[in-house]
């Protein structure tokens, strides 16, 4: 069994962006969660898992599967998984449809990290205390809330995330 208490799988989005200067575009390169970790000084013991580096508006429903299976597979009870904003909502409707007896944080970010003014360091942070808190089930960590899973959207005209009935 893995010592770590969280598992934190990573899948891109806004939170993992970089501007690349000579193209004038964001892009991947790698993830900054750990860099993240170490400036937040968290004191916890994760094992970070990069799974896919892409923007969620290409995110596919085997993308969504892969990310449930390895949900599933993990050896932990507790993972974070860091997503894109745009379609952050269905990949928490289709880990809560797989019903795993896990508890599943989702988070992002509207600001890339490298930005320096991004919500990402915070959202992290309130991910993993959801996810060492909270029961089983999936939820959004995004503008200091905690959200049902099952009823999360992204309300684009104020650029915040909310509960649906």
């Amino acid at each position: 069994m893995n010592a770590a208490a969280v598992r934190i799988l990573v899948t891109g989005g806004t939170f993992d962006k970089n501007y690349d200067e000579l193209e004038g575009q964001l892009r991947f390169r790698a993830t900054h969660v750990p860099e993240m970790l170490e400036l937040g000084r968290s004191r916890i013991a994760v094992e970070v898992e990069t799974l896919m580096l892409i923007d969620s508006l290409e995110m596919t429903d085997a993308h969504r599967a892969r990310i449930v299976e390895r949900c599933r597979a993990a050896p932990e009870s507790r993972s974070v998984v860091t997503h894109g904003t745009d379609t952050m909502e269905l990949t928490a409707r289709a880990l809560h449809a797989a019903a795993l007896p896990k508890t599943i944080v989702l988070t992002g970010a509207m600001v890339p990290y490298t930005f320096g003014s991004s919500d990402g360091l915070f959202n992290l942070g309130r991910a993993l205390a959801f996810a060492q808190s909270l029961p089983a089930g999936v939820f959004v960590a995004m503008n200091g809330r905690c959200l049902s899973g099952a009823r999360v959207r992204k309300d684009r005209s104020n650029g915040v995330f909310i509960e649906c009935d």
